[in-house]
């Protein structure tokens, strides 16, 4: 991969916008909302924190934890979609392909319809169980017969293994309608109402995935110029896919562990990145980190205000978001 002076330049360009971006979009999530908060005093907030002012505590009980959890799930998703992305050599696949969703919310279900769980913690952790389950459904069912694992047959396992997910979510939530309204916002998708209690005990699951993810970049290069080639340059390809698997499960079953459905941020951000940067993965993944943190902050600020008093889940803000761009680059074919 030759790498000229200008594109060197361009990458670095890439990487300082979208982390601006995401610091001011960080900015933003801290100080606005029902009740407005400046720039100064939110920052008064975090360095000189008063317990008697009342915007000192919005930030530091409420709006602080939202935004770095929404920073966390935002950079997860989006790495996870570029390595699915990258495993599958589909640009226009998500982590939803391995059922991770779909497998994580099929198991809160379960443990609300069966066990009476009403714990968020506890949600996580059977959402984390849930979306490791479906990915090794997808692994095994990807690898089973001649060929052995390949991108067209994770697809089609991903594809028949969500299906079957969703239909059982289906079928649990029409048997026990009572319990549907309980668990509806965090179908949809939210980063509001969490504690740092919820993030911080997947929070090693999730940091482990992402720099296991940035070591894999220049590897990742590698397969993406062909098998054969990266066979004879001595990868491990099965190793390296294994990998790749285990880290979409982290960050993506992390995610939706944490802040329930939230679409679209895998598809799109790897999308848009790869466009900027070009197909270096030692660059897609930090960048759209970046891009994919700031994008969910930016929908959750505007969640705040679409219908105040109330907000949008956010969930519904990425679908709002992603729809339109998904039916673009499907129409126009892009890669």
């Amino acid at each position: 991969m030759i790498n000229t002076p200008k594109k060197e330049k361009q990458k670095w360009i890439a990487f300082v916008v979208s982390f601006c971006i995401l610091i001011i979009a960080f900015a933003l999530s801290m100080s606005l909302g029902q009740t407005p908060i400046a720039f100064s005093t939110t920052w008064d907030a975090i360095f000189h924190y008063d317990e008697s002012l009342t915007e000192h505590i919005i930030v530091m009980t409420s709006r602080l934890t939202r935004a770095v959890i929404a920073t966390v799930i935002g950079a997860s998703l989006a790495m996870a979609g570029a390595m699915m992305q990258a495993l599958t050599r589909n640009p226009l696949a998500a982590p939803d392909i391995f059922g991770i969703n779909a497998g994580a919310i099929f198991f809160i279900v379960i443990a609300i319809t069966l066990f009476s769980v009403d714990s968020l913690v506890h949600y996580m952790w059977i959402a984390f169980i849930g979306a490791a389950i479906a990915a090794l459904c997808v692994y095994f069912l990807g690898s089973i017969g001649t060929g052995g694992l390949s991108p067209m047959k994770v697809v089609l396992s991903g594809a028949a293994v969500s299906a079957l997910f969703v239909s059982f979510t289906q079928a649990f939530l029409v048997i026990d309608e009572q319990r549907i309204q309980s668990i509806l916002f965090w179908l949809a998708g939210s980063v509001a109402g969490r504690s740092m209690d919820v993030l911080l005990p997947i929070l090693p699951f999730i940091l482990f995935g992402g720099l296991l993810a940035l070591l894999l970049g220049s590897s990742i290069n590698i397969l993406l110029s062909g098998e054969d080639v990266a066979k004879g340059l001595g990868q491990k390809i099965i190793l390296l896919k294994i990998l790749i698997g285990v880290v979409v499960v982290f960050l993506a079953g992390g995610s939706v562990a944490i802040g329930g459905s939230i679409g679209f941020i895998g598809l799109i951000v790897p999308h848009i990145v790869r466009g900027v940067v070009g197909p270096d993965y030692r660059w897609i993944l930090p960048v759209s980190a970046f891009v994919g943190a700031g994008l969910l902050l930016l929908a959750d600020v505007t969640a705040r205000f679409l219908i105040m008093p109330q907000e949008v889940p956010i969930g519904v803000m990425t679908a709002l978001i992603g729809t339109p761009f998904f039916i673009y680059i499907a129409r126009r074919g892009l890669s």
